[in-house]
């Protein structure tokens, strides 16, 4: 009968709904889907498994400096093009597309306080040409380096990049001896320098200033080494261990001091640095 009978009426196709790109991240370590602002309150470690994405260096800033307190140096350094180096682009056409995503090099360094004690930071961006060091990196980390000496206070550098920048040939290998004598310098000065190593920290950065810390620090699971893994086996002819390059394998082989979660990296170097300069005023 009509009356007990619900005709049933055809489905309509729904609209699909566009979610826009910038809402979710996908961990690498898990493959689970993040919500994209609860991630940045948890600075970008995966709530799952605590893999470590990466930040900026406007976020480590954030993250290590007190507020209001960061004054950037050298910002106006601009790379030159000594060489003419030309592949598939000319070299200053590279500048100025890394230059048109907001970024200046591939280092950004200042003054501030941690914990309200003075320090000196720089911090490599790897969204600038892969945070290679070329001359203007070199020139800042030497220069943020002769301020921490003239003020007597803790010098720490960020580490995030693919190596030396190929297109400045030989003058990029001599920023290897430039940041490493201005480093000599602090020890000689008993100025403490930490050197806080994220994925990935590789070629002529690490073979210079990145392992000379009086301190060096590791994010969990960064590659750290000087060639790649693929290049080294390819080289030797044998199969490396599990985990070779990982922080934590350095660890455990005396390369790195400890390995430290992003969380708690302020801390862990404010206690580092009171227990080196004795400014443990500062927290009574």
């Amino acid at each position: 009968m009509a009356w007990f009978r619900k005709d049933k009426k055809p489905l309509q196709a729904q609209g699909r709904r566009d979610v826009p790109s910038n809402v979710f991240d996908k961990c690498a370590g898990c493959g689970e889907i993040l919500y994209r602002e609860r991630l940045a309150q948890n600075l970008n470690v995966c709530p799952n498994c605590g893999h470590h994405l990466k930040i900026t260096a406007e976020d480590y800033v954030d993250l290590l400096i007190d507020e209001d307190t960061f004054i950037e140096l050298d910002e106006n350094l601009r790379a030159a093009d000594p060489l003419g180096f030309r592949d598939l682009k000319a070299y200053p056409d590279r500048i100025a597309a890394a230059e048109a995503k907001g970024k200046r090099e591939a280092l950004l360094s200042g003054t501030g306080e941690l914990d309200g004690m003075p320090v000196v930071l720089a911090v490599m961006d790897f969204s600038f040409i892969g945070g290679s060091m070329g001359s203007v990196v070199g020139e800042k980390i030497g220069r943020a380096g002769r301020v921490a000496l003239k003020r007597g206070c803790a010098l720490i550098v960020v580490s995030a990049s693919g190596g030396a920048r190929m297109q400045e040939g030989i003058y990029s290998l001599m920023q290897m001896a430039k940041t490493s004598s201005i480093l000599s310098r602090l020890h000689e000065a008993g100025v403490p320098f930490f050197s806080i190593l994220t994925n990935p920290t590789t070629g002529g950065v690490t073979a210079s200033f990145s392992m000379l810390g009086d301190v060096n620090l590791a994010e969990p699971g960064a590659l750290i080494g000087f060639a790649g893994p693929r290049v080294i086996e390819e080289t030797i002819k044998q199969e490396l261990p599990h985990g070779f390059q990982r922080s934590e394998f350095l660890k455990e082989h005396g390369m790195v001091d400890r390995v430290v979660d992003r969380r708690e990296m302020k801390a862990t170097v404010g206690l580092l640095l009171r227990h080196m300069t004795g400014a443990w005023a500062a927290i009574e």
